[in-house]
């Protein structure tokens, strides 16, 4: 990772959360938590920005397209007031959610893992309840059953 500023938050994070390797998280900028890998990167075209990277796993062969549809619709209820959108990995098929971290003060380690813990809640959501679940739950969801997005 290049700048010394996200160097500082990445092991902030890693002492947040216990994690002891940090060299490796400091080189590739990703950690994995409770099966899931979370990337954290800065880029050069929005330096006043952190990116937070979700992978939340593949999804199954067949729901693609209805999974596409939660997607998009979760983008317009659920994410757009976080700055955070999810959609499908083109080459891989993942769902990944992306979130813009205005850089302020207050953003340290600690508000980092608060952060990772409630987006990996929203990626446990979405793996036992639409990438993972049974067929009858899954078209329940397809059908309009939505009570998800009020949470």
């Amino acid at each position: 990772m290049s700048t010394p500023h996200l160097q500082d938050l990445l092991r902030d994070l890693c002492e947040a959360v216990d994690l002891v390797d940090v060299e490796t998280v400091l080189q590739t900028g990703t950690l994995r938590i409770d099966d899931f890998e979370v990337m954290l990167a800065e880029f050069d075209d929005d330096p006043q920005a952190l990116y937070v990277h979700f992978d939340y796993g593949i999804v199954t062969a067949g729901r693609t397209l209805h999974i596409f549809q939660l997607l998009l619709e979760s983008n317009t209820t659920v994410y757009a007031q976080d700055q955070a959108q999810v959609g499908l990995h083109p080459d891989t098929g993942t769902i990944l959610l992306i979130i813009r971290i205005p850089l302020a003060p207050e953003i340290d380690g600690p508000w980092l893992a608060e952060l990772i813990a409630h987006y990996i809640e929203h990626g446990r959501y979405w793996r036992d309840n639409m990438l993972s679940c049974s067929d009858a739950m899954y078209e329940g969801l397809c059908a309009g059953n939505y009570q998800w997005l009020k949470a």
